[in-house]
């Protein structure tokens, strides 16, 4: 089991009633619940923060794509998608 720590988290009492009722049902308990929760939130708030700075860091180094030719791109994809759907 990989290590882990405690962490308290104060939930409003409708939430931490709900995570009990879920874990009865799905015969977990409400700490593994919860870890999964917090990890899964973790890891998308991360992928998008990451993502903001290599965007940020693509705009200061230039990289680039003016407005008009990115809508262009855009329209021409949507085009496309269409002629595939008819």
């Amino acid at each position: 089991m990989p290590a882990s720590s405690t962490l308290i988290v104060r939930l409003p009492s409708k939430v931490k009633d709900q995570l009990g009722r879920l874990a009865k049902q799905t015969n977990r308990t409400k700490s593994d619940l919860a870890s999964d929760a917090i990890a899964g939130y973790v890891q998308r708030e991360l992928e998008i923060v990451e993502g903001i700075n290599r965007g940020l860091e693509d705009m200061k180094a230039g990289r680039v794509v003016p407005h008009a030719e990115a809508m262009r791109r855009l329209r021409a994809t949507a085009k496309r998608a269409a002629k595939r759907r008819a």
